[in-house]
């Protein structure tokens, strides 16, 4: 009695919650989406069911209007969909073949060296579906973001969630953070979809989230360039410590370009110039080689100055996070042949999460999750009719032979002697030195093997019902960047004239803060400082002062006239804010010179068209995103069950 009762008191999982439009989803349906990581016992916010049905319903409305329109049965849809479905089904069919297609991909990788970018959408493995959402439309946020004009740098450093990001104290030391750029790596370094994700994109590309264990990235590949393999180096290092005054770091500065003029007036004594300079202890006994290492053991100022270098050529003196070096390249390696390097990345392959079982042993295990049943007698009698017509490639069926009996059986699924026929006439090949039973039997084994990974793939999704939400979220994913692309992110761009209304009735909203206008002149060159002082105390125009400088011939002047914020430059922060006040500014670490005018001083305003661009399109395409749902709410009809919805809650 109390069975029917339970199955019963679940029967409410197969009332509809939501109507889209005609469109109806069950309340097992959304909390299928929802339970996709398997909450189990753990104790959610009930605000979060609720959150969560908000952007459930935004984005199937987008889902429903792209479909609407077809999107799903665009070419260009298809194409980048089934490369997805097919990527995420490999796990389920790993065996040899796919691993040396792993093992050639490896290769590809390694023949070049990557310097990239990312930002971090945190998202754990098993987080609730709501947090899984949230997490990949903040990527998509963010990445809109960049692609709308700000600078990637600023963006990973306010949101990324890489702590290495941004600047940290650790043990009493200031670590400056990377602003999201990784440095340099090749294959196997990084988790494989984050190195698919960096490989598959241009130089300079944003990509689209790319999901990996540790949440969605949104990469950018800064450089790709020729593999350097193992290399072998030795520096001159001259470390800083601000708390000695005589390794601050524009005195050790100074006395490493001093150093380099050294080399450079007799190289040939390399060995005892590092002897006598060099900070590094463990490589100075030995002309200040360091230990062999590929291009991501080291951080990425030393890497990109060894890229550039030839061999035996020295360095200037460059800046990492631990001091100043000198490096004189000695080699590099560059990557082997392929049959050279094959049998260590299958070995890498095989360790790394593209580890897979071979085909026979996957094979073996479909058979017997399929519940796979041959019928021997139907088989044996079928090719025991096949003649010398088979091995000649022009198989001709025997006359009387029935071909509705069935070979084998996949869960409920047959697959008769019509179907073995049809794969012959597409696979026989000549045979002059099989028999044709011989031959008729490998092709059914043949047959068997693809029947089996065509039946397992035609079942991925009910079989796994994770790679079921996994495959529709990537599918309703670029149906949704597809159709916003095209809506909104598209039409705000080439709407020139609703951005300018836009702009006119929102720009009190985008303000500059209070500002100077400024002249500054960088000079190189001692002898001319005066000069350039004597120019810019002149009542004349920033234009003016080029052209006198143009026409005495000076040197070593950098000259420009911009705008200041407070908090844009310290020197400039550190001036009076009076117009007509000039400020002479020494380098405590070379002989340059910075001398800045206050030319004019702006109250709050607010900024121009052009200075707003960036923004004011965002904003523009937020507007033109919430109207277009109001029509979309108008064109399908939402309604939820709140009933329903209250069960649903209940359960979490």
């Amino acid at each position: 009695m109390m069975l029917p009762a339970l199955l019963f008191a679940q029967g409410w999982k197969n009332k509809t919650l939501i109507t889209i439009g005609d469109r109806n989803i069950t309340a097992g349906e959304f909390m299928a989406v929802y339970e996709k990581n398997n909450v189990n016992s753990e104790v959610i916010d009930k605000k979060s069911v609720d959150e969560y049905i908000d952007m459930f319903i935004k984005f199937k409305l987008k889902v429903t209007e792209a479909e609407a329109r077809k999107m799903d049965t665009l070419p260009k849809f298809i194409k980048e969909y089934d490369g997805y479905r097919q990527q995420l089904a490999k796990p389920y069919f790993s065996n040899e073949e796919a691993t040396e297609k792993l093992v050639e991909e490896a290769y590809d990788r390694m023949l070049w060296d990557i310097n990239a970018s990312h930002i971090l959408v945190k998202c754990e493995p098993h987080d609730v579906p709501a947090d899984t959402l949230k997490a990949y439309n903040k990527a998509l946020e963010l990445r809109k973001r960049i692609l709308n004009g700000e600078d990637f740098g600023d963006v990973a450093y306010e949101t990324s969630d890489d702590p290495s990001a941004r600047d940290t104290i650790w043990n009493g030391r200031f670590y400056k953070g990377n602003r999201g750029n990784l440095g340099y790596f090749t294959v196997f370094y990084m988790v494989y979809p984050f190195e698919t994700g960096a490989y598959n994109s241009k130089v300079g590309e944003l990509s689209m989230p790319v999901r990996s264990k540790y949440g969605y990235h949104i990469i950018r590949v800064n450089s790709k360039t020729p593999a350097c393999g193992t290399i072998k180096a030795a520096h001159i290092f001259l470390k800083i410590d601000d708390k000695d005054p005589m390794k601050t770091d524009s005195v050790v500065r100074e006395k490493a370009y001093n150093i380099y003029n050294e080399i450079e007036k007799d190289g040939s004594n390399w060995d005892l110039i590092v002897k006598k300079y060099s900070d590094d202890k463990g490589s100075v006994q030995h002309g200040g080689t360091l230990t062999p290492f590929k291009v991501y053991q080291v951080v990425p100022e030393f890497v990109s100055e060894v890229i550039d270098l030839n061999e035996k050529e020295i360095s200037l003196p460059i800046k990492t996070s631990y001091g100043y070096h000198i490096i004189k390249l000695i080699s590099k390696s560059g990557v082997g042949s392929f049959e050279d390097e094959q049998e260590n990345i299958k070995k890498s392959v095989e360790k790394d999460m593209r580890s897979s079982l071979s085909e026979e042993a996957v094979l073996s295990r479909l058979k017997k999750e399929n519940k796979f049943k041959e019928y021997v007698k139907n088989k044996d009698g079928f090719i025991a009719t096949i003649d010398s017509t088979l091995k000649e490639g022009r198989f001709v069926v025997a006359e009387g032979v029935d071909t509705k009996k069935p070979l084998f059986k996949l869960q409920k699924q047959s697959f008769t002697v019509a179907d073995f026929i049809e794969y012959i006439q597409n696979h026989q090949k000549k045979q002059p030195f099989m028999s044709s039973a011989s031959y008729a039997y490998q092709l059914y084994e043949e047959f068997v093997k693809e029947s089996v990974f065509a039946y397992e793939d035609a079942h991925l999704e009910e079989k796994y019902p994770d790679f079921k939400l996994l495959v529709q979220e990537y599918h309703d994913g670029i149906l949704l960047f597809d159709l916003m692309d095209k809506v909104v992110w598209k039409k705000a761009e080439i709407d020139t004239a609703g951005i300018r209304r836009f702009y006119e009735d929102n720009k009190s909203n985008y303000m500059w803060d209070k500002r100077v206008k400024t002249i500054v002149i960088n000079v190189n060159l001692p002898e001319n400082v005066a000069r350039a002082e004597e120019l810019i105390r002149q009542d004349i125009s920033v234009d003016s002062i080029k052209s006198v400088v143009k026409a005495e011939g000076l040197k070593g002047l950098n000259i420009k006239s911009p705008y200041f914020q407070k908090g844009d430059n310290v020197d400039i922060d550190e001036t009076d804010w009076v117009v007509g006040t000039v400020r002479v500014i020494p380098s405590t670490v070379d002989k340059t010179t910075k001398i800045i005018k206050i030319i004019d001083v702006r109250e709050p305003e607010p900024k121009t068209y052009k200075e707003a661009r960036g923004v004011i399109i965002s904003a523009y395409q937020t507007k033109l995103e919430n109207d277009w749902l109001k029509e979309l709410n108008e064109k399908y009809p939402v309604t939820v069950d709140e009933k329903v919805l209250e069960k649903v809650k209940k359960c979490y």
